[in-house]
């Protein structure tokens, strides 16, 4: 984000919500009992819907709310950002006549759209207001809630003595031998040196194992990985096959802000050892 929002203290937020709330009770009908304004958000893509409860009757009416609105709501969620955690995606207003009122905010949940937001929405939601990996929703491209770490592949299982590789993995089915490859191969890299390691299984052999890192936003695992299995048939760990036989064996978009995050991740794994 090349401007980081000034935050909103909560004087100033209230400033805002009573601005609002006077702009939409000059505007409703003269009979109105309660008004509901929903605004979703996200990057540019915003939408604003409303409905009424009018007096005597049983049921609420759609409303369209004052255009003006719509400023006063990016104002708030411009300025209710927080560097890391992100900002809110809906806010809820509420207004009980005659002057009573209240807000909702859900930064987490994915809004119930009325239009789906544009192909790219979600990438400048955080490239506007960038959010740290485990505050990125599921549906936003982010981890699962669960918790669980990015797990990153072995190469291989141990070492002998002498540094030659053990293997105790179950072996690679020659039909998805091919496929299997391109997935490894063909994913995003995103750590790389400028030079190559040693073949352990063959050292003999010119330094020709590439030292990268690659990743589809699920699992990380080295080049190495591909490598073994390409020159002598050695498989990856088998939740690593199992879960790209589950894709199909065809790699998914994998966002930048993703990536960035897993390379984030790598570089912890490494502080931890």
């Amino acid at each position: 984000m090349t401007n980081e929002p000034r935050p909103m203290g909560p004087v100033e937020q209230n400033e805002v919500l009573q601005e609002m709330t006077l702009l939409l009770s000059h505007a409703l009908p003269a009979d109105w009992e309660e008004a509901v304004v929903a605004y979703r958000a996200l990057g540019s893509y915003t939408e604003m819907y409303g409905q009424i409860q009018h007096k005597g009757k049983k049921l609420p009416s759609p409303y369209q709310p004052p255009a003006e609105l719509t400023g006063l709501f990016a104002r708030l969620r411009e300025g209710m950002y927080r560097p890391g955690f992100g900002t809110w995606l809906t806010a809820t207003l509420r207004l009980t006549f005659p002057a009573t009122y209240n807000v909702r905010y859900d930064g987490d949940s994915e809004p119930s759209w009325v239009r789906r937001p544009p192909d790219g929405a979600g990438e400048e939601e955080l490239q506007r207001f960038p959010r740290d990996p485990q505050h990125v929703p599921e549906w936003l491209g982010g981890r699962p809630a669960d918790g669980s770490a990015i797990p990153v592949a072995k190469p291989y299982d141990d070492s002998e003595p002498d540094g030659t590789p053990i293997f105790q993995r179950p072996e690679v089915p020659a039909e998805d031998r091919d496929a299997l490859l391109a997935y490894l191969e063909k994913a995003p890299i995103i750590l790389m040196a400028h030079s190559l390691s040693e073949d352990m299984m063959d050292p003999e052999r010119p330094s020709r194992v590439p030292m990268t890192y690659h990743t589809d936003g699920v699992w990380i695992w080295p080049g190495a990985v591909g490598y073994y299995l390409r020159e002598h048939g050695l498989p990856p760990e088998s939740e690593l096959v199992a879960h790209i036989r589950g894709n199909g064996f065809e790699l998914p978009d994998t966002p930048d802000h993703v990536l960035s995050a897993t390379l984030k991740h790598l570089y912890s794994s490494f502080s931890n050892g």
